[in-house]
């Protein structure tokens, strides 16, 4: 009995290491921690300009915006957390470092609802990396009237 439970553990751990998705997930502590030593800062370049202008949207639209970068240092990247300037833009923070020389995405998306005029919107990111831990990302959208509106 013992030696199938032994091997029940070995089959369970060795089907987890095979499964499709072998990222390795970090937990918020992983990622505080990482901002703190200083020994695993990384370097990150920025693929797509800090700063977007989306044009025009109709209000009510939900615009997706999203900002590519690439880890071009030798240390994994680790994106401790994405949080946009206000409630109308919600953010993704990536659960995963990015391996030396790999790239990413933050992804977010802006609810136009409500919304009239110029809006200037930001996400900010806490990082792993060498100089200063914090990037800002911002937008520009024009969001039009809503359909008989005056």
């Amino acid at each position: 009995m013992k030696n199938f439970v032994i091997i029940m553990v070995a089959i369970v751990c060795f089907a987890g290491c095979q499964s499709a998705d072998n990222k390795v997930k970090l937990t918020d502590e992983q990622k505080e921690s990482a901002l703190k030593d200083s020994s695993n800062y990384t370097t990150i370049q920025w693929l797509d300009s800090t700063f977007r202008d989306f044009g025009k949207v109709k209000q009510g639209d939900v615009l997706e915006v999203s900002y590519h970068f690439k880890n071009t240092g030798n240390k994994p990247l680790i994106i401790s957390k994405v949080e946009p300037g206000c409630g109308c833009t919600v953010a993704e923070t990536p659960k995963e470092p990015i391996a030396p020389g790999e790239s990413g995405e933050i992804k977010g998306t802006f609810d136009s609802n409500g919304k009239a005029g110029s809006q200037h919107k930001s996400m900010f990111v806490t990082a792993n990396t060498k100089g200063k831990q914090d990037h800002e990302l911002v937008f520009d959208v024009e969001v039009g009237k809503k359909p008989g509106e005056k």
